[in-house]
């Protein structure tokens, strides 16, 4: 497959190396998928999580996941649209390379942060608009407030999640 990290030892569960990765890539897939991510763009977000430099090319990634280019690149548009993953230029040749974003995780839920506070503002807007003593704007009221109370945890999160990593050495995360 081309990746250093696809091994032909056994991996305890009877089958290679390669085939314990395509298992956890397929099944962590499922996994995103049932929770509304797109199917093959779930699959390709999963081998490039999976492979040992966090990036591939798109005839790396329809060998490893068994589709054709057109699916990938479907799946990558997804992925970049959504910030997940970035398309460089492998050194010296005119292929693309698709890597996952440094602290990708942190860049997600940094940005979904922001769409709270959006949403926030947005529900305030028409809860004003609904009135205040009707049923749709107390409901839309409270949807408001719980977004603030996320926006307010996740702030306390990422903070405790930057102190966590630094705890373990790993550093800090860069400034999106």
């Amino acid at each position: 497959m081309g990746e250093s990290e696809m091994t032909t030892s056994t991996d305890g569960t009877g089958g290679t190396g390669e085939e314990a990765v395509s298992r956890f890539v397929e099944r962590f897939a499922a996994e995103m998928t049932a929770a509304g991510m797109q199917r093959m763009a779930s699959r390709v977000f999963a081998a490039l999580l999976a492979s040992e430099t966090a990036s591939m090319t798109s005839a790396e990634l329809a060998e490893r996941l068994r589709i054709s280019p057109a699916a990938v690149s479907g799946a990558i548009g997804y992925l970049t649209q959504v910030g997940m993953v970035s398309r460089e230029r492998d050194p010296g040749t005119r292929r693309d390379r698709y890597v996952l974003h440094n602290e990708l995780w942190y860049e997600t839920f940094t940005r979904r942060d922001q769409v709270l506070v959006r949403w926030e503002k947005v529900l305030k807007e028409g809860a004003e608009t609904l009135g205040p003593d009707s049923a749709a704007g107390r409901r839309t009221t409270e949807t408001a407030e719980f977004f603030a109370f996320l926006h307010g945890e996740m702030s306390g999160i990422m903070d405790r999640w930057r102190v966590h990593k630094e705890a373990q050495g790993a550093g800090t995360p860069e400034a999106s």
